[in-house]
């Protein structure tokens, strides 16, 4: 058990490519500077990378963070979780954050795990609201459980930090404001945190991506395509939108859809301009990887659908009827007809 009051501050782990940061970072910013602004506390963001452009560590401070610490050190330039966590863990022991955010990448999930293990913490993970309890200070850590069949809120009331991960995409990126100050501290790693028994030995891109995560429009099937040969209706409206294709996972565990396609819980999590669901019921583990879109589309047979309780525009009725008139619609708007 950790001295609760030796404990200040939110934290939020800033992520990198290439030396560039990331979306998913300013993404964070917002979910940590409203806990920040609950607490009373300072917001700071903690980056490990070879070199960071100043440009990109003064973003960060003008999109929300009060300061930056970067951990810098050629070892660093692509992730290894024992060198990562032995300088994560070196900061917490030195400053003594009260709140640790991180989202749940591949580097997050399994970064923040190994962390928490090595501090003696809590980590609640994949979480889909964050929130400060008033009584206590304590981070509400609220997520999906039990197949996301109810949601849990959780709480790390006797040990610190206290650590989450969230989904990406599952909030909008902190907006920039260029008068916004703070104070950038660079730390050149020590070579007793840099130690690890991994070989880096290259990287290959994964070309199976369908870009779904960075899609302004995406057109998604579900299980009321009834078949393989139904998800060929959904593909026609989504070139016509020239979006990217989405499914639930009742059509990737069907095999009528390749698992990068999957939006949810199990898949992925999407915030596009517009979003069209086609015979998609609404599953809480479906909602809970697109609700954020700006603009969703829903159409169904069944009129008590869930899906109908996030869209902006519901239709009822038969996917097989309703998606050729909406073709035809949008080729007669092509062709400069009304």
């Amino acid at each position: 058990m950790h001295k609760n009051d030796d404990y200040k501050g939110v934290w939020i782990l800033a992520e990198q490519s290439a030396g560039r940061v990331l979306r998913v970072s300013y993404e964070l910013l917002t979910r940590g500077r409203e806990l920040a602004d609950k607490r009373k506390t300072d917001l700071t963001a903690i980056i490990f990378g070879a070199a960071f452009d100043d440009c990109d560590l003064q973003q960060l401070i003008e999109c929300g963070a009060d300061s930056i610490i970067a951990v810098e050190a050629k070892q660093l330039e692509h992730f290894d979780v024992e060198p990562y966590s032995a300088c994560m863990l070196k900061l917490i022991a030195e400053k003594k954050p009260e709140i640790i955010i991180a989202a749940a990448t591949t580097t997050g999930r399994t970064l923040m795990p190994y962390v928490a293990i090595k501090a003696d913490t809590g980590l609640t993970a994949d979480c889909t609201v964050l929130d400060i309890e008033p009584q206590t200070g304590n981070l509400l850590q609220t997520r999906p459980a039990i197949g996301g069949n109810i949601m849990a809120t959780i709480k790390t009331p006797n040990h610190r930090p206290q650590m989450a991960t969230v989904r990406p995409r599952s909030t909008k990126p902190a907006e920039r404001k260029a008068d916004r100050t703070g104070q950038i501290t660079r730390i050149n790693a020590s070579s007793d945190t840099l130690t690890t028994r991994a070989k880096f030995l290259g990287f290959n891109p994964d070309e199976s991506e369908h870009g779904l995560q960075d899609a302004d429009i995406i057109v998604a099937a579900g299980r009321g395509v009834k078949k393989a040969t139904g998800v060929e209706t959904v593909k026609t409206l989504c070139e016509k939108l020239d979006g990217a294709l989405g499914a639930s996972r009742d059509v990737v565990d069907r095999g009528w859809l390749s698992y990068p396609h999957q939006i949810g819980l199990s898949g992925k999590t999407v915030s596009p301009k517009l979003y069209v669901a086609c015979g998609i019921s609404g599953a809480i583990q479906h909602l809970a990887g697109m609700q954020t879109s700006e603009n969703i589309v829903a159409i169904n047979t069944d009129p008590d659908a869930q899906i109908f309780r996030v869209a902006d525009l519901g239709i009822v009725g038969n996917i097989f009827e309703v998606l050729p008139v909406i073709c035809e619609k949008l080729d007669a708007l092509k062709r400069g007809e009304k």
